[in-house]
């Protein structure tokens, strides 16, 4: 019932008005039926930006953190993250890739739309990161098509770090979906799940324009932190 609320009368409205988003390949999205939205991830915006514009309820997979903050900001957020349709994940332990598809598929179970962001976490720095293969192994396993998505803009108007988004006109596109039963049964094949990320990573490409490293973003932005060196400060004189 919240969600309805807070899309078509409370942060819907304002976010259209906000940023006027332009809006391509609407029609690419299935008016029922399974389907998993993979997009890229440049901003925290990116959470609220593609669900307004919507017309079906869309279910994100988010992490955890989101939902387990202290005191009552973390309880509002937690409140705000669930009434927006975000399952929160544990992305820590060995077990958090299986236990992210778990809640996949449940939701595609019952016929509804998915949202993903193959990367696994946000851009630092704008650029497009090697995807990982959950969501290949969640599209072979029920079968349904990848509607490809790219933001364009959200990084600018909120990078990383960045509490207040700038109130600039973003674009979000949709890319025509992605068929692949051609993998049926082979959801457990190493090859297989890493030709179909790939695939969806290139469509997503095609779409943003951004810079493709093909890396995973977390392994660079920890690769990147551990260069920069400690700060030293000037010692006191006695």
């Amino acid at each position: 019932m919240f969600y309805h609320v807070l899309k078509y009368v409370l942060l819907g409205p304002l976010l259209r008005v906000l940023f006027r988003p332009r809006i391509e390949g609407l029609e690419n999205i299935p008016e029922e039926g399974a389907a998993i939205v993979a997009g890229n991830h440049l901003s925290f915006s990116d959470h609220f930006l593609m669900p307004a514009i919507l017309k079906r309820r869309i279910t994100f997979l988010a992490k955890a953190e989101y939902f387990t903050g202290p005191g009552i900001k973390g309880r509002l957020t937690a409140f705000f993250f669930r009434s927006a349709g975000q399952i929160p994940v544990d992305r820590s332990g060995k077990d958090a890739g299986q236990a992210a598809i778990r809640e996949g598929l449940g939701v595609l179970g019952k016929g509804e739309l998915l949202g993903i962001y193959p990367e696994g976490t946000r851009s630092h720095d704008g650029r497009l990161y090697k995807g990982k293969v959950g969501v290949a192994v969640m599209a072979i396993t029920a079968q349904v098509p990848v509607i490809p998505c790219a933001m364009v803009g959200t990084f600018e108007i909120q990078p990383p770090g960045q509490v207040v988004p700038k109130i600039k006109r973003v674009t979000i596109r949709f890319g025509e979906p992605l068929d692949f039963s051609r993998y049926a049964g082979m959801a457990n094949q190493k090859a297989a799940i890493r030709a179909v990320t790939d695939e969806i990573m290139y469509a997503i490409l095609g779409l943003s324009g951004q810079e493709y490293v093909d890396e995973y973003a977390a392994k660079v932005k920890a690769a990147e932190q551990e260069a920069v060196p400690p700060k030293k400060f000037p010692k006191l004189r006695r």
